[in-house]
């Protein structure tokens, strides 16, 4: 992996990855936030049509775990069979599961048809990026505004997703959210063929060659540690199942002690202990997501129970946060090809630490409607600036060969971040969703804050300015 270059030299002005083609990328990294945000106002219709509530939890979670377990694989896929071919073969597995989730006849097939699509929708992001990065390569082209364009085509479903998900459930069924996904996929496919350069034409080895570099025991230790975290971490919050912990544990050893030992490993733990810039920064990932979800999840939470909101409202409230994360994103871009990553990152966690903080002490209920808007406001900046910082960190100390496993496990250590959210927004609110509770969540989100802000402050590799492409 390529190491942070401190020396200051001199770059000639280079090109940008053409917009098309990182607009038609976008377009297939929008499906992932899109069925994560657009389900949490379909469940109570689901659980209505079928009769019960009970595994309802799993349509969400099933997808969660799917994607976190699947993201690095198909980082890796991309490197042995194409990035293009893995996009569009994401794509398609995206327009089935859709097909199979409208239909599902029971519970059980439409968590199976969920995981499915976290299957799919987890392709996009890496492969798109390795898309990106041989592009740029060719063209000697930077990435930031195309990394730029990913994240905002991201957040704008993460904004717009339980309006959308909420309109077409009221209109048209649940089932419509598993639909919508049948034309984006279909003119993302389009798109990216007509945009995206094919691939370099596969080497013709043997079946025993690519099972021997896809590295299946790694692979399949990966599988059970993530699966069995994801599951534990889940379970916290009703009836802990401890009985995953140790198989967590002793996956993860064991991932570590074969990962070490492979000579063409799934998860290079060996580079990764070599390039101290990204494993800081898969680590700073973990808690900057934790403090996030402690957010999107805490405040929607907060307003319908201690506020005594309908959902349609709370989530009108949480429009101006998504909608500030979009239009900051821009100015997080400037600020990192300006400055470097350190001052993003900088601004990125003071956002933490100043919106835990009015959590904490003035969000309650007899605050005023202008005030919590304004709160929520507040706590769009952070998300920006810290994803631009850490994406691009990223993207700049890996190679093109390796930045699709990267920012695979950028986005499973996502998804674990989110299941620690819940779990602390849980044991703060007690039982009971109220001021009291949601003012220990602000001041659990402060700490983290605090503790990014620190880092970041105090970090050497920070100091050193990593490429800016």
């Amino acid at each position: 992996m390529k190491r942070i270059d401190s020396r200051a030299t001199a770059t000639p002005k280079r090109t940008r990855v053409p917009l098309p083609l990182s607009m038609g990328l976008g377009t297939g990294s929008m499906l992932q936030p899109l069925n994560s945000s657009m389900i949490a106002v379909a469940v109570i219709a689901i659980a209505h049509d079928f009769g019960t509530f009970e595994g309802t939890a799993w349509v969400i979670s099933g997808m969660y775990i799917a994607t976190a377990v699947v993201s690095p694989a198909a980082g890796r896929l991309g490197g042995l069979f194409g990035p293009r071919r893995m996009y569009l073969a994401g794509l398609a597995i995206i327009a089935a599961s859709s097909v199979f989730g409208a239909l599902a006849p029971s519970l059980t097939w439409l968590i199976v048809a969920r995981a499915l699509l976290g299957v799919g929708t987890a392709t996009q992001y890496p492969t798109a990026m390795m898309i990106v990065r041989r592009v740029a390569a060719e063209k000697s082209a930077e990435t930031r505004t195309a990394l730029a364009v990913l994240t905002v085509c991201s957040q704008s479903m993460v904004a717009l997703g339980p309006t959308l998900g909420g309109l077409l459930t009221t209109v048209f069924g649940w089932q419509a959210i598993m639909w919508v996904n049948l034309p984006m996929a279909a003119l993302t496919g389009l798109w990216v063929l007509r945009v995206a350069p094919a691939d370099a034409p596969r080497e013709h080895t043997g079946t025993r060659v690519v099972l021997r570099r896809m590295d299946l025991p790694g692979t399949a230790l990966f599988l059970i540690c993530i699966t069995t975290t994801m599951v534990f971490l889940l379970s916290l919050a009703e009836r802990p199942q401890w009985a995953f912990l140790p198989v967590a544990l002793v996956s993860g050893v064991l991932l570590v002690w074969r990962e070490l030992r492979a000579p063409e490993p799934f998860i290079d733990v060996r580079a990764l202990l070599r390039n101290r810039p990204l494993a800081m920064t898969l680590g700073r990932t973990t808690v900057t997501y934790t403090a996030f979800y402690l957010v999107y999840f805490g405040l929607p939470q907060w307003l319908q129970g201690g506020r005594g909101m309908d959902a349609g409202h709370a989530g009108l409230i949480m429009l101006p946060l998504a909608l500030v994360s979009i239009a900051s994103t821009v100015t997080a871009t400037r600020v990192y090809s300006n400055h470097g990553p350190r001052p993003a990152l900088l601004i990125g966690t003071v956002g933490l630490v100043v919106g835990g903080a009015l959590l904490a002490t003035v969000a309650d209920s007899t605050v005023t409607i202008v005030a919590i808007v304004g709160i929520a406001m507040i706590l769009g900046v952070p998300n920006s600036f810290n994803n631009i910082g850490n994406q691009n960190i990223v993207n700049a100390v890996t190679t093109t060969e390796e930045v699709g496993v990267a920012l695979g496990m950028y986005r499973t250590l996502q998804y674990i971040a989110a299941n620690i959210a819940a779990v602390i927004i849980e044991i703060c609110m007690g039982g009971a969703i109220d001021d009291a509770g949601f003012h220990r969540v602000g001041m659990v989100m402060t700490g983290l804050g605090a503790a990014l802000l620190l880092g970041v402050v105090c970090s050497r590799t920070l100091r050193e300015s990593p490429p800016r492409g």
